[in-house]
């Protein structure tokens, strides 16, 4: 009698069985992939919508299961706030190049942070314009060469990029912050325990969170997929460091607020009295 044959790997319910149009090698199907396992796993497909903003991200909504709003570039949190605020039992996240959320986006990105929103946002770095032709972007690394830096960005004119992870980080906002990457069956898998991590604290209500996958474009690198991650690895991993950012549930706080009155704690304008008025 042959044993019965076991199930290891499947598509996740929350994915559709359809082809992406990702190109070869880009790790957005990948992260696609761990964001359908965690909604699977919360068993909050029905009740879960994602942000999708312009960029290589504008066509996620032919991918998830659930339901799926578009928003103009760089406006995801602004209308994730909208979506939670008027349906705050929903699951809501916000997927976000780095162009997205860090240049035209960041204004939206600050203040749903410094505000506290209890969305998630997936945060796809990979140091260039994707979808629009391989431009220079807020996280393109000193003397990377791009189509508008073709001889490489210079900092004196263009100024150094931007660490997402660690300019949220001093909001008092935010709950939890984690910068992963994917290049591998194990980076892999600490990135979806990262990404369930930010979905379960927007289930128990603890606040804002983020988790930055530094991720490649091979095709606008000029590399093949390998190649990519190897200078993903060499280059851009020094400079966005792999790691926890913050995290208010591990430091001993129930949420992002409680965090925040523990850091304010000796100023008397934050914490008035509850009895004879303002201290």
């Amino acid at each position: 009698m042959s044993a019965e044959a076991k199930v290891v790997f499947q598509r996740p319910h929350a994915l559709l069985p359809v082809v992406t149009n990702y190109c070869p090698g880009c790790p957005h199907g990948i992260v696609h992939r761990l964001v359908a396992e965690c909604i699977d796993e919360l068993g909050v497909e029905g009740d879960t919508v994602g942000i999708a903003p312009v960029g290589c991200a504008v066509t996620s909504p032919d991918f998830f299961g659930c339901d799926m709003i578009e928003a103009a570039h760089g406006r995801a949190p602004a209308v994730a706030t909208a979506v939670k605020r008027v349906h705050p039992d929903n699951v809501v996240f916000a997927y976000q190049g780095d162009g997205d959320l860090a240049s035209i986006g960041m204004a939206e990105t600050i203040h749903a942070a410094t505000r506290g929103e209890n969305i998630t946002v997936i945060f796809i770095n990979n140091a260039i314009y994707g979808m629009t032709g391989g431009q220079m972007a807020p996280t393109s690394l000193p003397n990377q060469v791009t189509q508008t830096s073709p001889y490489g960005r210079d900092v004196a004119t263009a100024g150094y990029p931007i660490r997402v992870c660690e300019l949220l980080s001093s909001l008092d906002g935010v709950a939890y912050l984690e910068r992963v990457t994917v290049d591998c069956p194990k980076n892999v898998r600490k990135a979806k325990k990262s990404i369930m991590k930010a979905f379960r604290n927007q289930v128990d209500g603890v606040g804002y969170s983020l988790v930055e996958v530094v991720s490649t474009c091979p095709t606008n690198w000029g590399l093949t997929p390998q190649d990519s991650f190897d200078w993903m690895r060499e280059n851009m991993l020094p400079y966005y460091p792999l790691g926890v950012y913050k995290d208010v549930v591990a430091d001993g706080f129930a949420n992002a607020a409680e965090a925040a009155a523990a850091r304010n704690a000796d100023c008397p304008v934050a914490h008035p009295a509850t009895e004879g008025g303002l201290r």
